[in-house]
């Protein structure tokens, strides 16, 4: 298996899109000792954002599916950035956060977070497996339904 995300990604069928750049006074990715903290992604179609709305209104499941989909492909695209798009220094993803836009009677944020997890061990293999956290909220940066953040562990 290649150690290029481009390339694996590539193999599914999918583009690695630009690391997107901030917006605001932070930055994207940062690495403590072995760990490496990439900061909250949305989804993005050429660089806009992409899936405005909320789960159990606006929204499907599955849509909001592919938007945990499509923000999974952003936060790859800044693993590969931190990475220099060489993944021999990947040990695994420790933790995957998903903050899903829903309604008040949204229950179904789980599956809608299958679409980030789903990705990243589709592209990563075993060490894509994590941790999950997917919560429902009120509302996301720009109006999208998904926003995913995550941890992941390095070799020095």
């Amino acid at each position: 298996m290649s150690n290029s995300i481009r390339q694996r990604l590539h193999a599914l069928g999918l583009t690695l899109p630009a690391p997107s750049q901030p917006i605001a006074n932070y930055i994207n990715h940062v690495i403590s000792q072995n760990q490496l903290f990439i900061c909250g992604q949305i989804p993005l179609l050429d660089g806009k954002p992409a899936f405005l709305g909320r789960l159990g209104e606006s929204l499907s499941e599955e849509e909001g599916v592919q938007a945990a989909e499509l923000a999974a492909l952003s936060l790859l695209a800044q693993l590969s950035d931190a990475l220099g798009d060489d993944l021999s220094r990947l040990v695994r993803t420790l933790r995957l956060g998903v903050f899903i836009a829903s309604s008040a009677d949204f229950q179904r944020q789980g599956a809608v977070a299958n679409g980030a997890s789903n990705l990243l061990v589709n592209a990563l293999g075993e060490p894509g497996r994590h941790v999950r956290t997917a919560v429902g909220v009120c509302s996301l940066p720009a109006g999208v339904a998904v926003e995913v953040d995550a941890i992941f562990e390095l070799r020095p």
